[in-house]
């Protein structure tokens, strides 16, 4: 018999739905630094839809240990000593969720993030009737894609197709089950860690699922073109990483988002060169650079956030470029890289 979860001292237990569904079988592991009165939002937005809630704080510097410990979660405090990553706080939170309980599902959660009303008992409900199915998420959003031309663009990124997905985000419903069988997220990967677990989850015969249904609002706050770029080379270190690590799989993760990064960026210095060592022809292949700012564009309609959004992922192949390179010249020159922050 599964061993149940029982809801905080403060949080009286109601005979609904949500009570069944996550009060006694959810945990909840939430993770951040310094990130404040997001936190504050992200904890109260899961009390309530889970038997315990472990937040797990990454050097913060604002108070967030004593504002997680105020709203009644189990902190954990990661070792100074050992470099941070977003991996290593998930698994240190699970391994402490198990301690103190042993639920059926866990919901990963972004301390910048807010659970959605009704999302665990819409994701639960569907694990129960999908016994092959290891993870799903959900719908996440920007909370003020307004404000900033970057916070649109990742709201656009977010939506991404339901059903069956190749992986899942920061924020998703996993069957313990699961997540322990393949050892949970790798601790040292910097970035990419989910949909590397979902590579692995894959090859051990579990399915992941994205649902037509809200499941987080998130708060980038980026404000800048230095943040995008550092976010850039933060999926570019990622896509060599992870590539690297499963090279000569049959699912070849990533192996073409790095390629094509690499590409992009090499195509101006062979452009320069062959125009100024061989022909001012060689010059033309420049014009590659626009023709694709164009063909983004006018593929998503032609409005201006189309135009930014050719402009940003055209610039940004340099900025991933960089990153992945930055990666195997750690690899030969066995240096570890440290986690990319972008936000302020």
């Amino acid at each position: 018999m599964t061993d149940t979860l029982e809801p905080p001292a403060d949080q009286p237990q109601t005979d609904n739905a949500q009570s069944r569904t996550g009060a006694r079988r959810i945990g909840v592991v939430a993770i951040g630094r310094n990130e404040g009165e997001r936190l504050v939002a992200c904890l109260k937005s899961v009390r309530g839809a889970a038997g315990r809630v472990v937040y797990v704080d990454s050097g913060s510097t604002d108070g967030s240990l004593d504002a997680a410990a105020a709203l009644g979660a189990e902190t954990v405090s990661l070792d100074l000593s050992t470099p941070f990553t977003a991996a290593r706080a998930r698994n240190a939170g699970y391994r402490r969720l198990k301690e103190i309980a042993a639920p059926d599902y866990v919901q990963f959660i972004d301390g910048d993030c807010e659970l959605a009303a009704g999302w665990i008992e819409t994701a639960a409900a569907f694990l129960d009737d999908a016994p092959d199915a290891a993870a799903v998420c959900g719908r996440r959003r920007e909370k003020f894609p307004e404000r900033t031309i970057y916070n649109r663009l990742c709201d656009r990124e977010w939506d991404t197709p339901a059903g069956e997905a190749l992986s899942c985000g920061g924020d998703v419903l996993i069957r313990a089950r699961a997540f322990d069988a393949v050892g949970g997220y790798r601790d040292g990967l910097i970035a990419g860690e989910e949909p590397e677990l979902c590579v692995r989850l894959r090859a051990a015969g579990w399915r992941i699922h994205r649902l037509d249904a809200e499941m987080t609002r998130h708060d980038i706050a980026m404000t800048s073109l230095g943040q995008w770029m550092k976010r850039a080379s933060r999926a570019g270190h990622a896509y060599a990483e992870v590539s690297h690590l499963h090279r000569g799989e049959p699912e070849n993760i990533w192996t073409r988002e790095t390629l094509r990064a690499l590409a992009w960026a090499g195509l101006a210095p062979v452009s320069l060169a062959a125009g100024a060592l061989a022909h001012p022809l060689g010059f033309a292949l420049l014009l590659a650079y626009p023709l694709q700012v164009a063909r983004i564009a006018l593929r998503g309609g032609g409005a201006p956030v189309d135009w930014a959004d050719g402009f940003l992922s055209v610039t940004g192949k340099f900025a991933e470029a960089k990153g992945a390179m930055g990666y195997h010249l750690n690899r030969l020159t066995g240096r570890k890289a440290g986690i990319i922050e972008y936000k302020g």
